[in-house]
């Protein structure tokens, strides 16, 4: 600290509406949370945006040095961001660490992500080292995390510039609003961003124009969000940036109705944005499905509309309507249904399938990992007990039997008495096992070639063309009877 006071710095101020910022990383933890779970920080995209500004503006990474007892201007080869992170001690005061992450410019979002975070666990655990502090270029702080709107950070000796992140909050004059009236209105919140630099190597007009970059790839420039989605393996389009829409400048249609055509659209070609392709990623868009081809923007996404019914609900917001179609229409499954002529079986398929996602409950998801553990561990065996035998395995659709699994869990929780099952080859003996309730053993008789001649299917057909009878029990104690239908002969040709 002492030897800061050696650096002559100025500092550059900028208001950066997050409008944007916020939409999509609703956007980026709503997939994480039903995929494979983690979530997103405003810090973690403003730090990305703040390296790749740092790519197109590398007079911004430098620092003053004395070299041969003269003044010189220092480019290092990398951009080595440092973190300002905040450690609470066990008798109540704090401590600020700055590590930083080396070599930031060779990494994508999601790298930039796990080296972020790895680096903030390692100094809670008090596990940092030396090497985790030294060669530091470039710094981040967030005071806006404790409410700070506006900083002026210190700027260490050796390092070019400090970036400040103040308070996500809407204008002051603004505050005293409802959320309704705010939304109406078309006031976003905004993050105050500050650059306080070496002035020695570093002008205003430089400092400044960095932080107009800074703004602009916020506000989705340069497909910042697209590469972010691209990254993080969303399917989706990330929401875009737009001027607010006023309807009456092209016709006369309402917002409701707009919302409406928007509901008919998801339900008629949502199928196309579904992510059903599982050997490669493929970030899916429609036009029909962009809201901006209906006259709505994100500036409609906190406002309140007239449904029409939509999710057993008279009016919602925007956003509660856009997430339950993605979910609905755009998840892992595709849903196409509106070629049925029958108004009643059409609006049947609406009212289950509109709905909020729920997530399951502890239990449920213990029984769905027990299915899947029994599936594979019987997959396993067979491989490893029958090498070379025909066994048509399951292998790579363990997910049918957790699917048959619920289903009928449903139909024995509703009454059904009998529920019948027909099915190809591919994964019949894991169907038999652990859904109809065959025997292992039974099984593995017959791969030793031990076939019941008594059996009503025959002694001469091969397991895989065997059906069964069994029951069973949900976990209400419900039973249903099972029949798995064996393999008609026309099908084995």
């Amino acid at each position: 600290m002492d030897s800061s006071l050696e650096v002559p710095t100025a500092t550059s101020v900028r208001a950066v509406p997050a409008k944007l910022l916020i939409d999509n990383r609703i956007v980026i933890n709503s997939h994480l949370t039903r995929t494979r779970g983690g979530k997103v920080s405003f810090t973690h995209l403003i730090g990305y945006a703040l390296i790749k500004a740092l790519k197109k503006m590398p007079s911004m990474n430098v620092y003053y040095d004395i070299i041969d007892d003269k003044p010189a201007l220092v480019k290092p080869p990398h951009i080595n961001f440092g973190l300002a992170i905040d450690i609470p001690k066990p008798d109540g005061s704090r401590a600020l660490l700055v590590p930083n992450i080396k070599a930031c410019e060779k990494l994508k979002f999601n790298e930039f992500l796990m080296a972020y975070e790895d680096l903030v666990k390692k100094a809670r655990d008090n596990k940092l080292t030396a090497a985790d502090f030294g060669g530091t270029t470039v710094s981040l702080t967030n005071p806006g995390g404790i409410g700070t709107v506006h900083s002026v950070p210190r700027l260490t000796k050796g390092q070019g510039a400090i970036i400040g992140v103040g308070a996500l909050e809407y204008p002051a004059e603004y505050q005293g609003l409802t959320e309704g009236q705010l939304a109406r209105m078309g006031v976003g919140k905004v993050l105050t961003l500050t650059s306080t630099y070496d002035h020695r190597v570093i002008q205003g007009a430089g400092s400044g124009e960095f932080l107009k970059i800074v703004s602009d790839l916020l506000r989705g420039e340069d497909n910042f969000y697209q590469e972010v989605f691209a990254d993080m393996r969303i399917p989706y389009e990330p929401v875009l940036w737009s001027q607010d829409f006023d309807p009456e400048d092209s016709d006369e249609r309402p917002k409701s109705a707009r919302i409406q055509e928007l509901i008919n659209a998801y339900r008629v070609r949502g199928h196309l944005m579904a992510d059903i392709e599982p050997l490669e990623y493929v970030q899916r868009s429609h036009p029909d499905l962009d809201v901006r081809s209906h006259g709505l923007s994100l500036w409609d996404l906190d406002r309140s509309f007239r449904t029409g019914g939509f999710g057993g609900r008279s009016k919602a917001k925007f956003r509660e309507i856009l997430g339950i179609l993605r979910d609905t229409y755009c998840r892992t499954v595709g849903v196409e249904y509106m070629h049925i002529q029958n108004p009643d079986e059409r609006e049947w398929f609406q009212s289950k399938l509109e709905r909020p996602y729920k997530k399951p409950s502890r239990e449920e998801q213990l029984r769905i990992l027990n299915k899947l553990n029994e599936a594979e561990a019987f997959e396993t065996f067979l491989q490893t007990k029958f090498v070379g035998q025909k066994r048509f395995s399951l292998e790579g659709s363990e997910s049918l039997i957790a699917s048959l699994d619920e289903i009928l869990q449903e139909a024995a929780n509703e009454g059904l008495d009998t529920a019948a099952i027909g099915m190809a080859h591919r994964g019949r003996l894991n169907v038999l096992t652990n859904i109809a309730g065959k025997t292992y053993g039974q099984v593995f008789r017959e791969f030793e070639g031990n076939t019941d001649g008594t059996s009503v299917q025959g002694s001469g057909d091969v397991k895989y063309h065997l059906g069964t009878v069994g029951t069973f029990t949900s976990l209400e104690g419900k039973q249903v009877q099972v029949e798995l239908l064996p393999t008609p002969p026309t099908s084995r040709l």
